[in-house]
């Protein structure tokens, strides 16, 4: 039949079952000589070639390796400057706009200053992030220019040629997460051009975009603060209802009402964090002179391995001295 050839193609599996016994392959069945109803189930993937079960772990570590030593040699021919001229690189301005770039969160952990007090800061990895595209104000119809940024590589064999498009044209593997970030015309970076932590000094500070942990619904209490009913003399199950949501004269519930609802599993900013502290005693001297359009690994600027604020304690330096 014509239409079995089809499904194949499309990822489908033949199958034969009978009552009362499990599903047997119809390869199987029909060698046999049973005759038992037909079914098919069809694996909706977007690559039809690309079947886990039929890798080994060798395979798979294979073409892993293959696959970064293909990108990696194609990054490096796509940033080659006899092959293509480097982009300009402008002077830093008070108005200037860098780009961002995307990171991995992966805890917290508690520092100390050299006064004594402590600090709960978020530890963030900027792992394998390049940036994408460059997206012109003409092209996208907006004031500012745009950079299309993408972190953290991700396995090619499950998005579609369309998909794949963007990081070929850029020369880079295919990345799991890709934001945009207005910049200035004279803060624009190659595209292709990898994006490290120095991008960031000790000091400076950044406004942060993450997705928040998904609590499900929740009542006003939790998701809003709410201080709930009375406890006691003569409250009978409103403990933690909300109470009046509106008034009488008014005959409806304006919008915007804190009412119980989804909690979390939104993108929420939060502005003014400093690579140490959330306060803003000196933005403006902070934010002076940073990497200008980013740091280049291969520049003429050697950083020790280990950077931190000038306010931070580092744990090889002695805790108590005496003078």
């Amino acid at each position: 039949m014509a239409g079995w050839g089809l499904l194949g193609r499309l990822g489908g599996r033949l199958w034969a079952a009978a009552p009362g016994r499990p599903l047997w392959a119809a390869g199987a069945a029909a060698a046999s000589g049973d005759r038992r109803q037909l079914g098919f189930v069809v694996r909706h993937v977007n690559s039809t070639t690309w079947w886990h079960e039929h890798l080994s772990e060798e395979n798979v570590q294979f073409l892993k390796k293959i696959t970064a030593e293909e990108y990696k040699a194609q990054t490096a021919s796509k940033l080659c400057p006899l092959k293509d001229e480097p982009w300009p690189l402008n002077d830093w301005k008070p108005d200037s706009i860098r780009v961002g770039v995307v990171a991995v969160k992966l805890g917290m952990m508690p520092i100390w200053t050299k006064s004594g007090k402590k600090h709960a800061v978020t530890l963030l990895k900027v792992q394998d992030c390049h940036v994408l595209r460059y997206i012109s104000k003409e092209e996208s119809g907006g004031k500012t220019s745009k950079l299309l940024v993408g972190g953290k590589n991700a396995s090619p064999f499950f998005k579609s040629e369309s998909a794949m498009k963007i990081f070929k044209e850029a020369g880079v593997p295919r990345k799991q997460k890709v934001a945009t970030f207005n910049v200035t015309d004279d803060a624009i970076i190659k595209p292709g051009t990898p994006l490290y932590a120095a991008h960031f000094r000790p000091g400076q500070f950044v406004d942060v975009t993450a997705k928040t942990i998904g609590k499900g619904f929740q009542g006003v209490m939790k998701r809003w603060g709410f201080k709930g009913q009375p406890a006691s003399h003569g409250q009978t199950k409103t403990h933690r209802r909300p109470g009046a949501i509106s008034t009488n004269k008014a005959a409806k519930v304006y919008r915007g009402k804190k009412m119980p609802g989804k909690m979390g599993n939104i993108y929420r900013t939060s502005f003014g964090l400093k690579v140490r502290d959330s306060k803003l005693p000196t933005y403006k001297d902070c934010n002076k002179n940073p990497p200008f359009p980013t740091f280049f690994a291969d520049g003429d600027e050697k950083l020790p391995e280990d950077l931190y604020d000038k306010e931070i304690f580092q744990f090889t330096d002695p805790s108590v001295t005496y003078a």
